[in-house]
């Protein structure tokens, strides 16, 4: 059987965001018992271009595999390479950014799932991009979501995001006008932008609200202030090891001695059950995602499998 190229449209035809929670609870769960194993993200830069590489292994699937993406000052380009764990033949290429914006939601919606209240019904968003789509979608796919209100910098482009998520999400959306409004009495907070600094003012927070911060994985840009990591109960992490490299909304809150990672806990053990995650509904939880490139072998091996079932992907000669 020849390994099959994936482009992004057979990334979008095949996958939704249903599928994409379950592979990515399950991914966890599997993490947990040391059936899945993360090599962190390294990157070089050379002339105008940084090149991102992150690996990982899922022995649950007996697939592993890499995701490479290029960034330069206008683009960011990204695949996606599988391998069999038995042979070690390449089985798949897969045009990475559609599967990279599934799967970072996907870890969203699994930590909503599990940390934020049942009864979460209205969710402050931070930014207006292609990762903030898949955020909002995760979440009101896990939670009966009445009401968001969205902010980002530039006013037409959050009245736009606002008309086309109220279709996309089929709940209301509309346009906050301030980030201290945004973050103000909501059961659930998204950030999700490209900010170098906090967007809003931690003591805005609601108590019981839960926070997805998904924007930053370098240490020099933080999404949220040191109140709010200061007012966090919880403090979740999609790997402990990645975000120590590459977490920066936790640097301040460390140095000024507010939060320490022994402190902090996986995601992984929150979905196999091995520890507990919201202990009481005021409690303030927060997720800090970094993006794992297991979560990208185990989505692309969904998409993979999908794909061969369809008879879609375009064979390669290997």
């Amino acid at each position: 059987m020849s390994a099959l190229f994936l482009t992004e449209d057979h990334v979008r035809e095949l996958l939704d965001m249903t599928t994409s929670i379950e592979v990515i609870e399950e991914l966890f769960r599997q993490l947990a018992e040391g059936r899945a194993k993360n090599i962190p993200r390294a990157r070089v830069v050379g002339g105008k271009m940084m090149l991102h590489t992150m690996s990982g292994v899922c022995e649950y699937l007996n697939i592993g595999g890499w995701k490479a993406y290029t960034t330069t000052k206008d683009k960011a380009r990204f695949l996606v390479g599988l391998y069999d764990l038995t042979t070690g033949e390449t089985i798949g290429m897969i045009e990475a950014d559609t599967l990279g914006q599934l799967r970072t939601g996907a870890a969203s919606g699994v930590a909503t799932e599990f940390l934020a209240r049942p009864d979460a019904k209205v969710v402050g968003l931070f930014g207006a991009g292609l990762q903030a789509r898949t955020q909002l979608k995760a979440v009101c796919s896990v939670r009966r979501i009445d009401r968001v209100e969205v902010y980002c910098r530039d006013a037409a482009r959050r009245e736009a995001f606002a008309a086309e998520m109220s279709e996309y999400c089929a709940t209301r959306v509309v346009p906050a006008h301030t980030p201290d409004d945004a973050a103000a009495e909501k059961d659930i907070v998204i950030c999700a932008t490209t900010s170098k600094t906090p967007l809003f003012d931690g003591r805005s927070l609601d108590e019981g609200t839960h926070l997805n911060v998904v924007g930053s994985n370098f240490l020099s840009k933080a999404e949220v202030d040191v109140t709010t990591i200061e007012r966090s109960d919880r403090i979740i992490c999609d790997s402990l090891e990645q975000c120590r490299i590459e977490a920066g909304d936790f640097v301040p809150a460390i140095e000024a001695g507010v939060t320490d990672w022994s402190l902090m806990q996986e995601l992984s053990g929150i979905v196999s059950g091995h520890q507990t995650g919201r202990a009481l509904p005021e409690n303030i939880t927060l997720f800090k995602s970094v993006g794992l490139a297991i979560e990208d072998v185990a989505l692309g091996a969904k998409v993979l499998q999908l794909a061969r079932e369809a008879k879609l992907g375009l064979p390669l000669p290997f």
